[in-house]
């Protein structure tokens, strides 16, 4: 029965659905973490660990890497890294929930992105959907006329992983996925390692820092580009995309379970803003496809 699972496109998309819980969950974690440890010290072991394991399961991934490929897979690392690093920073001043609703963002901001740096045409029921997101975060992070630098930082982080999934889609398509993949996990790691040097790179001090770099770096990480990577191979991206916008839902959701963050009617109706505007915005990106069935 379960003889061709690996060309399943209904357990490519429960595998998603894991991986996308895994992402929301580890919004309080990596919370918790950083409030103990630099924020740069705990990039630098993450994503140096998932490198690692990514080396491991397939040590042959660099073979026949040209020039243009390690600079495009470098490029969009440092991108990828200045997005995390500002979503990291962003969780020591805004809740794990506000964090995982404005970094659910990127979704509508990615077709802004492709307007502004490929000239995509953006039609006005995209830019609607865009200031109904801005709404949403407007609701969760308006503290009267003021806005937190934890919501700045991580809107800072939206926008960069709207520009990373636009020069992705331009140039993975070119490569071999995984390698892909690996060299722009590799390049965060180089970059917050760089960062962490000048204050004394230092490991995790509790058994509980450590337990949560390794669930982020394997699992949030490694298995997750790995994962995505084979799912998206299977379903196609606007299928993908939709399930992926349940991130800030499983985020807000482990925020109150395990982090004890309350939900207030503001942040509920910020969040279903800005949900609502990436359900949409994906359900009506492109038209249907063989894979889509």
């Amino acid at each position: 029965m379960l003889t061709n699972w690996r060309s399943s496109p209904l357990l490519a998309l429960a595998a998603l659905v894991v991986i996308t819980a895994v992402w929301g969950y580890t919004f309080t974690i990596v919370q918790a973490a950083v409030e103990l440890m630099p924020v740069m010290d705990f990039m630098a072991w993450r994503f140096a660990a998932a490198a690692l394991v990514m080396l491991v399961i397939r040590p042959q991934c660099l073979r026949g890497m040209t020039r243009q490929e390690l600079l495009r897979g470098a490029g969009l690392g440092v991108v990828l890294g200045l997005g995390y690093i500002t979503q990291t920073y962003g969780l020591l001043y805004a809740s794990a929930a506000v964090s995982g609703f404005i970094t659910g963002m990127f979704v509508v901001l990615t077709p802004v992105m492709a307007w502004i740096i490929l000239r995509h045409k953006t039609d006005a029921k995209t830019w609607l959907l865009v200031a109904l997101a801005t709404v949403g975060v407007a609701l969760l992070s308006l503290n009267g006329w003021s806005v937190g630098p934890g919501e700045l930082l991580t809107l800072a982080c939206a926008v960069l992983f709207a520009i990373h999934i636009v020069g992705l889609g331009e140039w993975s398509p070119c490569y071999d996925p995984y390698t892909f993949a690996f060299l722009q996990i590799a390049t965060v790691a180089v970059i917050s390692l760089i960062a962490a040097l000048p204050g004394g790179f230092t490991p995790p001090p509790t058994t509980e820092v450590w337990i949560t770099v390794g669930i982020t770096a394997v699992f949030a990480t490694a298995l997750a580009f790995i994962v995505q990577t084979w799912a998206q191979s299977l379903v196609s991206p606007t299928r993908a995309a939709i399930v992926m916008t349940m991130e800030p839902v499983f985020a807000g959701f482990f925020a109150v379970v395990i982090g004890g963050d309350h939900l207030t009617l503001r942040t509920l109706l910020g969040g279903a803003c800005i949900v609502a505007a990436m359900l949409i915005i994906n359900l009506r990106s492109a038209p249907a496809t063989p894979r889509d069935t």
